[in-house]
């Protein structure tokens, strides 16, 4: 039996590999784009900067360092210049496949950065595996804009699994909904009418403010944001800021709120303020062909009939009043069931002095 040469002997000493397989190395040399392993074969194997990064101006030396050991998957025995074609991107793209697989056969909520913002939807990676969420799975409203959503990390459930096709698909929409339904479900067995609640403004309108009250919105309609009139909900509320508010009603999924609290009830002490004979100031708020409403505090206003106004004829009282003017009358009827008050300046006008009497002619 001839003895084997000293070449003979390494080279059978030295594992074969085939393309497919995964190789560990250890790092022996490292350039701006190319890193080159000892792979225990007779060929030493190379990554290239595409195989083991996406990004084109990466420089390796920054990245990867002699010593370091590293599992990388064999594209090619011969690259064509008798080295190792190894590539490290496509190893951990199979291990993110199969992460996403499982992921998806155990219906599991993964959590991930969005990589990238694109017009039909986000990208998310996951282990090397990316995953596309299209913009009708992003939420469970209509979202115009999802640039918000840059390098935020979701949740999201894998609801397609094609990597032959390269189709991972996400879905966000039924994550956000069902967390909406827990919170829903949390908050109606925790409210009531006459509850005091704080929430979000999450929309303003000309009738009312949309208040996120954190698991449903509740609705503050204009005339319940103040014990008196408020022009315009857009000059007193804005997006996101905190407020405190009333439960006024329940009705099914439907939450209605109110600002009117009882201990700023103008109302409550109505009765000793504006008592008959009292003398107060108003400002005329509004005014119709019988008379002027003067507003005497926010919430309660009055009535000066167009006979009250003055002693002398009075055809209408945009004839002697203006709105915003200030007045001041007597109260002379107060009905505090109906919330109804009646005012005269006319009672506090001095009466004319009557003409002196002729004198009787001397006979």
């Amino acid at each position: 039996m001839s003895e084997l040469s000293f070449e003979q002997m390494l080279e059978e000493s030295l594992k074969t590999i085939h393309t497919g397989e995964v190789v560990t190395g250890k790092v022996i040399d490292v350039k701006e784009d190319e890193i080159v392993l000892n792979i225990g074969y007779k060929s030493d194997g190379i990554v290239t900067r595409s195989e083991y990064t996406s990004d084109a101006g990466a420089d390796l030396r920054d990245l990867v360092h002699v010593g370091d050991e590293m599992e990388t998957k064999v594209i090619k025995v011969n690259d064509g210049e008798g080295q190792v074609a190894l590539s490290y991107r496509k190893l951990a793209a199979d291990r993110g496949n199969k992460r996403l697989e499982e992921a998806y056969e155990n219906k599991e909520v993964l959590t991930a950065k969005v990589a990238q913002v694109l017009d039909g939807g986000l990208s998310v990676i996951v282990e090397d595996a990316r995953i596309f969420i299209p913009a009708s799975l992003v939420s469970d409203v209509y979202e115009r804009d999802l640039k918000k959503y840059a390098d935020q990390e979701i949740e999201f459930v894998i609801t397609e699994f094609n990597p032959k096709r390269r189709r991972v698909i996400g879905d966000r929409k039924q994550i956000v909904a069902a967390r909406k339904a827990e919170m829903q479900k949390a908050l109606f067995e925790r409210i009531e009418v006459g509850q005091r609640i704080e929430g979000t403004v999450k929309n303003v309108t000309d009738f009312g403010v949309f208040i996120d009250l954190g698991g449903a919105d509740g609705l503050l309609h204009i005339s319940e944001m103040s014990w008196g009139r408020i022009e315009s909900p857009k000059k007193l509320f804005k997006v996101g800021e905190k407020v405190t508010t009333l439960i006024k009603n329940i009705n099914g999924e439907k939450i209605a709120l109110s600002m009117k609290f009882p201990e700023t009830n103008p109302w409550a002490n109505a009765a000793e303020k504006y008592a008959v004979g009292n003398i107060v100031e108003g400002r005329v708020a509004r005014m119709t062909d019988f008379g002027a409403f003067v507003e005497l505090e926010a919430g309660v206003d009055a009535l000066l009939h167009v006979s009250q106004i003055s002693r002398e004829h009075v055809a209408k009282p945009s004839d002697v009043l203006k709105i915003g003017q200030i007045i001041t009358a007597k109260i002379v009827d107060f009905n505090e069931a109906d919330h109804k008050i009646s005012l005269s300046m006319k009672a506090l006008e001095t009466a004319a002095p009557a003409p002196a009497a002729e004198a009787a002619p001397e006979e």
